[in-house]
């Protein structure tokens, strides 16, 4: 094994696997939200044309809303980054024996001791941009997000979308082309496996069992639509005479 078979690294995919993070759970959310709706439609005993307006309501305006969250979440934290950076720079500046003393004790509790504490301190402390990057680490436990904030957003619209419009698939079929029996059995198979797809995806991202990330994607999205059914079911009683 490797170094990047161990970091789940592919040179096929390139700069695009940064972003599978996002690309999953914006799948798996996408799915889920979607599918509930297609659910609790069916609860209610809603026509077609109603699921599908829903869906897709639900399908935009929760992805839009996600993506724009997933972008801002991103931005604020390189903005807070940046924000205490600069402080770091300015106290390095102006108060740097106070500043390599911290260094110091960051060090000492690493275990270095002696001429050896001393050399390391010096040799941190002699270049700024080093000194300031080991204050933002160890200090503030802070490491700087090189993701961009818009393509963070763009993965987890893409995948909402992409996902998510899988629930829809066989109702918008049957709207052009009448399938007339069990639509909700195959959209629950269809949506099964695009939960056992993203599930075996995040546990590639998230380096864990397969079996297991596959069975939480799959119980998470049934638990949902057993939620909205029942939902929907219930309310149909008080608001569709």
């Amino acid at each position: 094994m490797n170094e990047k078979s161990l970091h789940q690294e592919s040179e096929r995919f390139g700069k695009l696997q940064e972003y599978m993070r996002e690309f999953v759970y914006g799948g798996i959310d996408g799915a889920v939200t979607t599918f509930a709706v297609v659910a609790g439609g069916f609860g209610a005993n809603l026509d077609t044309g109603i699921i599908i307006i829903l869906g897709f309501a639900n399908l935009l305006a929760d992805g839009f809303s996600m993506s724009v969250g997933a972008y801002l979440s991103a931005k604020t934290d390189r903005e807070n980054f940046k924000k205490h950076e600069k402080i770091e720079y300015w106290e390095v500046e102006n108060i740097p024996e106070k500043e390599r003393e911290e260094i110091r004790e960051i060090y000492e509790a690493k275990g270095f001791k002696g001429e050896l504490l001393e050399k390391v301190v010096d040799q941190i402390c002699s270049d700024k941009d080093l000194w300031v990057a080991e204050m933002m680490k160890d200090e503030l436990e802070m490491m700087e997000e090189n993701k961009s904030p818009f393509k963070i957003g763009l993965a987890t619209l893409i995948s909402f979308i992409l996902v998510g419009f899988i629930p829809l698939l066989v109702y918008l079929i049957d709207f052009f082309s009448p399938i007339e029996k069990h639509l909700f059995l195959y959209t629950s198979i269809l949506t099964g496996v695009a939960f056992m797809i993203i599930g075996w995806m995040k546990s590639w991202v998230n380096q864990t069992a397969v079996g297991r990330s596959i069975f939480e994607t799959l119980a998470l999205g049934l638990l949902a639509a057993m939620v909205a059914f029942y939902v929907g079911d219930l309310l149909e009683g008080f608001f569709i005479k």
